[in-house]
């Protein structure tokens, strides 16, 4: 949002917090700096109907209606003050605390200034929020991939975007178009959450992986999120926990893989091989060695290893063309 924008939104909730009567369009044009600029009739509508949304997207409750006493007045606008100002807060001690390291956690320029604009806002109601008392878990959610941004905003507008990804190797990078869903910090990374076009299935990216510029794709408000939607839940089931092993069920070749059968138990012959059950402690590393036996090796479950190592062998095809 540009300053000039910021400013004039600004002063037309000044305006409409001020006013007990319903101010028409034209009155708010002629009152609010900033609507003189419009060198239109048109292109001040235009301008006023965007700021209308905006306000209501922020929460801010416009009203409409018209003078009770006026015949044939046109609608007017205003902010009810009881519905506009913040209520009382009351947080326990150890609320106040975890407001305060929340705040703590964030490490990025595009919300630094949020998150002081909230504390400042909480101190204005009361809140004792102290930023100094120490913690005894300091982390840190930091935000500093490019991409976090952009997303963000994609995020908040409903809009497509086309970013290329960079796959684990050898995987190789390609271009992704992903209606994005938001964006979750899982175990100390980002992860953007979405519908992929391509794929037809929902996706989940680590920023980090993002190559190059972050493009918006047609116009904002193009989806939405399916009701019922967890982020942290589809994160959980397609990240690994690399301190609990993972059970993986296996096909393998007769009489190959000699250093997989070693760790695993056959469970039953099937298609000329046989189907083994492997407990993995660090399924991510284990995608690359199971992909190193070839086409001796078939993961059957769980999909997420499975994935992980068709896309590996079907890069290593790729760079071998």
């Amino acid at each position: 949002m540009a300053i000039a924008r910021a400013e004039r939104l600004v002063n037309l909730v000044l305006c409409l917090l001020s006013t007990r009567q319903y101010l028409t369009a034209e009155r708010i044009r002629a009152i609010v700096p900033g609507y003189h600029e419009a060198p239109t009739d048109e292109a001040f509508f235009r301008m006023f109907e965007r700021d209308k949304s905006e306000l209501r997207d922020l929460g801010v409750p416009l009203e409409t209606g018209r003078q009770s006493n006026a015949e044939g007045a046109e609608d007017g606008y205003r902010i009810a003050r009881r519905d506009y100002e913040l209520g009382d807060i009351d947080l326990e001690p150890d609320e106040a605390a975890a407001v305060a390291l929340a705040a703590r956690l964030w490490d990025s320029p595009q919300l630094t200034g949020a998150v002081h604009g909230a504390l400042i806002k909480l101190r204005a109601a009361g809140v004792d929020v102290d930023q100094d008392t120490p913690a005894a878990v300091e982390p840190k959610v930091r935000a500093n991939e490019p991409a976090f941004p952009p997303l963000l905003q994609a995020v908040q507008a409903g809009q497509v975007v086309s970013f290329g990804y960079r796959k684990p190797p050898p995987g190789g990078q390609k271009e992704r178009t992903v209606e994005p869903w938001g964006v979750v910090a899982w175990r100390g990374k980002w992860y953007l959450v979405g519908w992929d076009r391509e794929r037809q299935d929902t996706r989940c990216f680590r920023l980090s992986r993002v190559v190059g510029a972050v493009r918006t794709v047609g116009k904002p408000g193009a989806f939405t999120v399916p009701e019922g939607t967890d982020l942290m839940s589809l994160i959980a089931r397609t990240q690994a926990d690399p301190h609990h092993t993972s059970p993986a069920k296996i096909w393998v070749a007769k009489d190959r893989a000699q250093g997989l059968r070693r760790h695993a138990k056959v469970v039953e012959e099937r298609d000329g091989g046989d189907v083994v059950e492997i407990d993995l402690k660090f399924p991510d590393s284990a995608a690359k060695w199971l992909a190193g036996f070839g086409p001796d090796v078939v993961v059957l479950e769980p999909e997420v290893l499975a994935k992980s190592v068709r896309d590996r062998l079907q890069g290593a095809l790729e760079g071998a063309r």
